[in-house]
């Protein structure tokens, strides 16, 4: 079915922005931050919501789509816990809610607003070559989880063997990145709203104050 652009685009960026700065100031703040710990996993769930109603065809295959990377992003975190072998040692805190087989069932939901989110932005750009989108987009979610990282274990998002963060880990990104970005460039979605590109640049400035204080 189709869903205007609009105001709808610009209700969905709102929601955006209010519940970060609202989710900034919560956890800042010592007295407050128990409380929006708590709520990460519903704030996680609001923008799967935002994002998903901001698409502007939603049909077989974009739900599609979501099932692909809801899937690869959890198999690939099952693998890294059980394993160790894309991302090094760790293991899930209690910050991002229920699990199943150790990993919590809102990793795929991330991956997903991730993945889209990057690639749109890259379909939004000017950059004509397919690799290129996919390796800068790559690149880029890379830096995002240099962000995400000291929050993460701040925070009990989760917690790395002997607090040591490997390189394995970024290499790890890259690959699996990689991969579910190449598998969005085969969907080949129509044009979309600035909606999932806002949503990356408030995430990139959300973690980038988290570590700044």
């Amino acid at each position: 079915m189709e869903r205007p652009s609009g105001l709808n685009a610009k209700l969905a960026g709102g929601i955006i922005i209010l519940f970060h700065v609202v989710g900034l100031v919560g956890l800042l703040l010592p007295a407050l931050r128990p409380l929006f710990l708590q709520i990460v996993p519903f704030h996680l769930l609001l923008m799967l919501l935002v994002i998903f109603f901001s698409h502007n065809l939603i049909d077989e295959k974009y739900l599609g789509f979501i099932v692909i990377t809801y899937v690869l992003g959890f198999t690939a975190e099952w693998i890294g816990v059980h394993k160790g072998w894309l991302f090094g040692n760790y293991a899930y805190g209690k910050t991002l809610g229920t699990k199943l087989l150790d990993i919590p069932l809102t990793i795929g939901v991330n991956w997903f607003l991730l993945i889209y989110a990057v690639g749109v932005t890259m379909k939004l750009s000017r950059i004509r070559s397919q690799w290129a989108r996919i390796i800068l987009g790559a690149l880029m979610l890379v830096w995002l989880d240099l962000l995400i990282e000291p929050v993460a274990i701040r925070f009990d998002y989760w917690h790395w063997a002997n607090n040591v963060i490997p390189f394995k880990n970024y290499v790890g990104w890259f690959i699996v990145s990689g991969l579910m970005l190449w598998i969005f460039e085969q969907f080949n979605f129509r044009k979309q709203s600035w909606v999932a590109p806002l949503l990356l640049l408030v995430q990139f400035v959300f973690f980038g104050i988290l570590n700044v204080f």
